[in-house]
């Protein structure tokens, strides 16, 4: 892998960098295969942060990315009102911009405290924020772990739990490498943890937990990576970047097959979907975090795994397209067989009535005694067992006789792989969980207080629990919203049911 590479995706064909920009800066610093040392990035990141802050004041909305940012005559990068008042063009500024401004509208204070965070990454680090991103002490050694925190804090994909005090984060930022630019306007650093209004949740911020445990929610151990060596080897490439998307093991993704949405699924759960052929380079991937959504042909990292599944498909076909080829061969073959043997007998009986009619000319002593035939039988009368079927999609096991289900399905795809399963010889019986000891604990609602359902929306929940976890979960709304859908499919997934090995199935409507 080139240092172009390695640094991401390269530019679209016919886009353009306007000069003088921090990403014409950007983009100079990865030709090189090189980024900006963390004083640089506190002298540019700083003095911008206040102006920002400043402008939003005024009442000022900004679409804030690396190429809304120009030099000035003293050398500082400062907002080019013309360029933050339309939606960037280029991949990487669009990696910057907050969730919410996704949908074309331009963002407050809060949506800035995130493009901030995204531009303060890449200038650290070189490469851009979203799905199999790193944390910057996996990329660059020795970054202070005040760096990673401040980031965590910045990067939430949530507004409700973002913090909005940019002068807050410029102080944050200035105690990183004192010095390195104007000292900013004293600020209660607090605000960038919670204030009257809102918490900070960094569980749900866009960089992946911290490595050995260190605060994730999830209460999975991420060991930390080195950074991957330069390599050609795309097999090493592939290995690398499911490595870096494993690392996140939050449930963020949701696939929309058929005008249904499938998951959320952690990165882990997503790929083994796909090499499954679950699902396709069509499908459509949304990041329940960043609210980017598209088919998974245009992830860049999943298009790799998606098109890697696509060739095995192709080459599973082949195979058998060529095995049919073979046995209609092979038929053809034995037909002619069958008929160049009944060829040889018709003229050995041509020659037996020759011989014998000529034998009986020459003596009429000999008597023909008896006349005998033989049939063969071409049906082979074989007796083939047929092929028992394996257990249906998403059971990895059982214990005690029961199919154990994997996560990340709906409720209706794990109640047919368990009825399935069922079919095959597993246990039976009605369920030993009662419905009021399930909607004791659905019917509260807490779990999806944080999803914004407006009050006039009606939602239906459909819950399949095995051995008290939601292995299944199904929810849709009326009116439609994805987004509040996978938030409340999330929170189900979240909550702790009552243990038994047997699949329940549980129903509640809000």
């Amino acid at each position: 892998m080139n240092s172009a590479q390695h640094l991401g995706t390269p530019l679209p064909v016919g886009a353009t960098i306007v000069p003088g920009t921090l990403r014409a800066r950007l983009e100079e610093l990865r030709a090189k295969g090189a980024h900006l040392n963390l004083r640089d990035a506190v002298s540019i990141l700083v003095p911008v942060a206040v102006e920002v802050a400043d402008r939003h004041r005024r009442g000022e909305l900004l679409f804030l990315h690396p190429s809304s940012l120009l030099l000035d005559e003293h050398d500082r990068y400062r907002v080019a009102p013309q360029l933050a008042a339309k939606p960037p063009t280029l991949p990487r500024d669009k990696a910057c911009l907050a969730p919410e401004e996704r949908q074309g509208r331009p963002g407050n204070a809060r949506a800035s405290v995130y493009a901030l965070g995204a531009m303060l990454y890449e200038l650290v680090t070189g490469l851009p924020v979203g799905p199999g991103m790193r944390r910057p002490s996996e990329v660059v050694p020795n970054l202070p772990h005040d760096l990673e925190v401040l980031l965590s804090k910045a990067l939430v994909a949530d507004p409700a739990h973002r913090p909005d005090d940019l002068k807050a984060l410029a102080q944050a930022a200035y105690r990183l490498a004192p010095g390195a630019s104007v000292r900013p306007p004293v600020a209660d650093e607090g605000h960038l943890d919670h204030d009257e209004n809102f918490e900070v949740d960094v569980s749900l911020s866009m960089l992946p937990p911290e490595p050995m445990g260190g605060g994730s929610p999830y209460g999975i151990v991420v060991q930390a990576r080195p950074a991957e060596a330069p390599t050609s080897d795309s097999t090493s490439e592939l290995a690398a970047l499911k490595a870096r998307l494993e690392s996140d093991p939050r449930p963020r993704y949701v696939v929309i097959r058929e005008g249904m949405d499938h998951g959320p699924f952690t990165a882990v759960e997503l790929l083994q979907q796909i090499a499954s052929h679950a699902f396709v380079e069509s499908d459509v991937l949304r990041d329940s975090f960043s609210n980017d959504e598209r088919p998974i042909r245009d992830w860049d990292e999943f298009a790799p795994f998606a098109e890697q599944s696509r060739l095995n498909r192709d080459i599973k076909a082949e195979k058998e397209a060529l095995e049919r080829v073979v046995v209609q061969e092979s038929r053809s073959t034995r037909g002619k067989a069958v008929f160049g043997i009944a060829a040889v007998g018709a003229l050995l009986l041509a020659a037996g009535a020759w011989f014998i009619t000529q034998r009986g000319q020459r003596s009429d002593d000999i008597a023909v005694q008896r006349e005998t035939a033989s049939d063969v039988d071409l049906d082979g009368g074989l007796n083939v067992p047929k092929r028992k079927r394996a257990g249906g999609r998403g059971v990895v096991g059982t214990s005690g006789g029961y199919p154990i289900l994997a996560g990340g399905m709906s409720c209706e795809a794990a109640q047919a792989a368990y009825v399935e399963e069922i079919k095959i010889g597993g246990s039976k019986g009605a369920a030993d969980i009662t419905g009021g000891q399930y909607g004791a604990i659905l019917n509260r609602g807490s779990y999806f207080a944080h999803c914004g359902v407006p009050e006039s929306m009606s939602i239906s929940i459909c819950a399949a629990i095995q051995n008290g976890r939601a292995v299944g979960v199904s929810v849709s709304t009326n009116p439609r919203d994805g987004r509040i859908a996978s938030c409340i499919s999330q929170g189900v997934r979240g909550l702790s049911f009552p243990s038994h090995p047997k699949l329940d199935v549980t129903r509640t409507s809000f």
